[in-house]
């Protein structure tokens, strides 16, 4: 019996040890193994091993994490190379080792991780900030630094804050590299900025200086002056860097550069002065050794959790590897950690703090609150200007201090201190130069034969002269540069060029820009993109002008005689139908049907030449009847008579798609003569009945020939403008796409509405190219003139002319005088007169009615004329129930007076009143 009592005593101890303290002693080994992967002999390799170090000394002495259990790092100089990275990430791979602290380069990362997915090991970088490593691919790949991807940001909104649109990208050749600038682009795009030149880099230890010169001997061709070296610390520059200088194989001793954030605090500067006691200096500690000892931390914190877990050091075999016979190999070493999955659990849902800051991941496995200092390098020196952070953008103010404010990503709140720039200077540079690579642009300019005042060539000369002409080279004689270009003509001086095909030319690079009486219309814009319109225009129609000798019936000419008649019934029936509203509530239009029929003629006629009397409607319905107004519009759709236009104009093609009008009625005219002769034939005559053109040529034309005029408003609006496209031209590639705002009323503020011109008008702000500085400067170029009077004088110079009085002749046709009115007037003085007669007569018959009553004597004349006054000024009598309502109305009024003047007894006097 006792032998069963001690037999069942150790079964329930089993169990107990077995499930109880005995899992957890078992999971806790007295050594767990980690392994280190980077670049010993490199900037961020000989500062992250003593840091790595220091991390395990620290881990080990705590007493809190890994209690009982030692921290062992065993340390692989990968030496930044993918092939080595590969073989030290397989002899990892044949020990215990359960995660790994690296690797340092990004290109041996994307080698060693579909390894570390097989084998199911955490990887846990301080340096590797490809953005791809991010992604799904690498399921146990984790970083403990700041990812490309935010830095990236960073430079774009830094790019964005000092208004340039254009950068070079310089580059490591390499994954890291091409993917940090591929980042880049995405983040410039976003902003409507772009990389306009990409320089890859060899990615070998050392670059020569033969081809760092030989780099930026091809950027110097370029117009862009903003240069981003995305490189490593070992090829002799620093990063991430952000450079400008206007030459840029001069050595540059001021530039801009993005260090990683690391907040301040007490754990932080205990560690700088241990660093400095050991090292004897402390320059050599940069923010990734700083990660490099958060990560030892935070891969032992996940272990402790691991183990208290009941996670257990265990390794199994991979099936896969063991079936591959007669290699050498030794694949079969290799082995899965089964616990690899729980432990990158617990890394990624760590939160903790480091030297620096908050530790703690999103659900992209980044960092939370990426952030950067903006630091401003000055020859030896360097200056922190700002801060950028994914939180709040730029700003002065140390990120970790707007945490607890709201994100306020506004413009007005982007901010940085004042910059150093190269030259010794804190002017913010333009960004950009006009490219010096000894290529002249080609400018397309229209020969036309017609309406040479604004652009013509000089007979026997490449030389060109016109408004257009003089508008342009005035431009570019503003801007702060030489910007080299030839006039290329285009026609073959018989008729007018086809202007949309010249515009077509500049998308093929025939040409680089063209200068000219180009129109800003739809379909051209989707190929190419204009400046601002320097000369308002628009559509219009010129027809003959016959003036009219005027007289005294002039005033019924606006109508014919049906349209009176069809005038004056409709305004009876309007009469009648406000009658109908009326009648039953407004007294006006009550009483016998004499009286009624009265009122409607009255109003009638009010309406047709006044407006309604408010006192005569009270309906609310009456009001919309009322005023309801007549119209109609005569169009070009309307008539099948012949209409001209210009030769090469694209006018042709907007009146038979826009509006319509069959290709058959349109009339091609070469010149002004032949503008003339056909309207002064007409339709009749083989002529046309009306010209369509923009108005600069119409003003231009009515300016000589006085016996035409234009017939009603603009039906198009729109503008004259420069266009270009972008040209690629070797390495150098450029563009000239001006644009401007040079109507004369704008105003220099305009730079900054950009916006797509859509064929409205008068907003005066066409399409701006995304990716043309130049334009902006052409815009003020331009802008300048029109604020000087320059613009105006060019205007006056080709286009102010006049050898008639057309405008005066037209405008006294327009005018009707006062003796083309004398047969109105006498009509409303027969009508008054007659009126005064009838109202005399009844007045003399009651006169005489009365002297009857009277008996008034012949003789006395003067009593006679006291009685006709009298009657004149006497009140008509009122009918009796006229009496009645205003009797009513008044005895009305002076009992809400009387009501008024009377003072309000209080409650309780009333109710003593009432118990009396």
């Amino acid at each position: 019996m006792n032998l069963i009592w001690i037999l069942s005593l150790l079964v329930l101890l089993f169990v107990f040890f077995g499930n109880g303290f005995g899992g957890n002693v078992s999971s806790r080994p007295a050594v767990v193994n980690i392994g280190a992967m980077f670049s010993f002999d490199s900037t961020i390799g000989r500062v992250a091993k003593i840091a790595i170090e220091e991390a395990v000394k620290d881990v080990n002495s705590n007493s809190i994490v890994l209690t009982g259990t030692k921290l062992v790092v065993h340390m692989q100089d990968s030496n930044c190379s993918g092939v080595l990275g590969m073989v030290r990430a397989l002899q990892f791979m044949e020990t215990d080792i359960v995660a790994v602290v690296g690797p340092q380069s990004s290109v041996v990362a994307h080698l060693i991780l579909n390894l570390a997915n097989e084998l199911q090991v955490p990887f846990v970088s301080f340096a590797a900030t490809d953005p791809t490593l991010s992604s799904l691919q690498y399921p146990f790949f984790v970083r403990t630094t700041q990812s490309d991807l935010y830095q990236m940001t960073a430079i774009a909104e830094i790019v964005d804050h000092y208004g340039w649109r254009e950068v070079i990208a310089i580059f490591i050749d390499d994954d890291f590299g091409r993917n940090g600038v591929s980042a880049l682009d995405d983040a410039l795009a976003a902003r409507r900025c772009k990389v306009s030149y990409k320089a890859g880099i060899p990615p070998e230890s050392k670059v020569s200086r033969a081809l760092i010169l030989d780099i930026l001997v091809k950027v110097a061709l370029l117009e862009s002056r903003v240069i981003i070296l995305h490189v490593n610390p070992d090829s002799g520059f620093m990063i991430p860097l952000l450079l400008f200088h206007p030459r840029p194989w001069i050595h540059c001793k001021e530039f801009l550069f993005l260090r990683a954030h690391t907040p301040d605090s007490d754990r932080k500067r205990d560690f700088l002065s241990r660093w400095t006691k050991m090292t004897g200096r402390s320059s050599g500690l940069n923010s990734y050794g700083l990660y490099a000892y958060d990560t030892v931390w935070l891969v032992a914190h996940a272990l402790d959790t691991f183990f208290n877990q009941g996670g257990i050091i265990s390794f199994s075999n991979d099936s896969r590897l063991r079936s591959i016979e007669g290699s050498n190999l030794h694949l079969d070493a290799m082995s899965i950690f089964d616990g690899g999955a729980l432990l990158l659990k617990n890394i990624l849902q760590s939160n903790l703090v480091g030297l620096t800051g908050p530790i703690k991941f999103n659900p992209d496995k980044s960092l939370i609150l990426p952030a950067f200092d903006v630091i401003n390098v000055i020859g030896t020196g360097f200056r922190r200007i700002g801060y950028w952070s994914n939180y709040s953008g730029l700003s002065t103010v140390p990120p970790e201090t707007l945490y607890s404010r709201p994100p306020n990503r506004s413009s007005a709140n982007q901010q940085l201190y004042s910059v150093v720039w190269p030259g010794e200077t804190v002017v913010t540079p333009r960004g950009w130069v006009f490219p010096n690579n000894g290529k002249q642009l080609r400018i397309g300019v229209p020969t036309r034969v017609s309406y040479k005042e604004f652009v013509s060539q000089v007979r026997g000369t490449n030389t060109f002269k016109g408004f257009c002409i003089d508008v342009f080279t005035a431009a570019v004689s503003l801007l702060p540069y030489a910007v080299p270009y030839q006039f290329v003509p285009y026609g073959n001086g018989k008729e007018n060029p086809s202007y949309t095909e010249l515009v077509r030319l500049v998308t093929t690079g025939f040409f680089d820009g063209v200068v000219g009486d180009i129109a800003i219309v739809t379909n051209r814009t989707k190929i190419v993109d204009f400046t601002q319109p320097y000369v308002a225009s628009g559509l219009v129609v010129v027809a003959p002008f016959r003036k009219l000798n005027t007289d005294a019936w002039a005033f019924l000419r606006p109508f014919s005689l049906l349209m009176w008649g069809v005038t004056a019934a409709f305004f009876i029936v309007v009469g009648i139908v406000v009658w109908i509203l009326e009648h039953r509530m407004n007294d006006e239009f009550r009483g016998p049907p004499k009286q009624q029929l009265i009122t409607i003629l009255w109003f009638s006629l009010s309406t047709m030449f006044f407006f309604p009397q408010r006192e005569y409607s009270e309906h609310p319905g009456s009001y919309g009847v009322a005023y309801m107004a007549l119209c109609g519009v005569e169009t070009l759709k309307t008539s099948d008579e012949p209409i001209g236009y210009q030769v090469g104009s694209f006018v042709e093609n907007y009146l038979i798609k826009e509006i319509g009008i069959p290709k058959s009625r349109l009339v091609a005219l070469g010149s002004p003569e032949e503008y003339a002769t056909a309207l002064q034939h007409g339709p009749k005559k083989g002529g046309v009945g009306a010209v369509v053109d923009e108005r600069p040529y119409v003003e231009l034309f009515l300016s000589s020939q006085c016996k035409f005029r234009i017939v009603g408003q603009d039906f198009t609006k729109g503008g004259w403008g420069f266009c270009s496209v972008v040209m690629p031209q070797g390495p150098g590639h450029y563009c000239l796409k001006m644009r401007a705002c040079v109507n004369l009323w704008l105003t220099r503020e305009c730079t900054a509405l950009f916006r797509s011109f859509d064929g409205s008008w008068p907003t005066p702000f066409s399409a701006f190219p995304r990716d043309s500085p130049l334009a902006v400067d052409m815009s003020t170029a331009i802008l300048a003139l029109s604020e000087n009077g320059d613009l105006q004088r060019i205007y006056d110079k080709w286009l102010t002319r006049s050898t008639c009085s057309s405008d005066s002749a037209e405008l006294e046709s327009d005018r009707l005088h006062l003796k083309s009115f004398w047969g109105l007037f006498l009509i409303i003085g027969l009508a008054c007169f007659v009126a005064l007669v009838i109202y005399f007569i009844q007045i003399m018959r009651k006169f005489y009615g009365t002297a009857n009553s009277e008996s008034i004597s012949r003789g006395e004349g003067s009593r006679n004329l006291q009685t006709l006054l009298s009657l004149i000024d006497e009140k008509k009598d009122l009918s009796k129930r006229e009496q009645k309502r205003r009797k009513g109305d008044r005895s009305s009024s002076e009992n809400d007076l009387e009501l008024e003047r009377t003072p309000k007894r209080r409650p309780t006097q009333l109710s003593d009143e009432g118990s009396d």
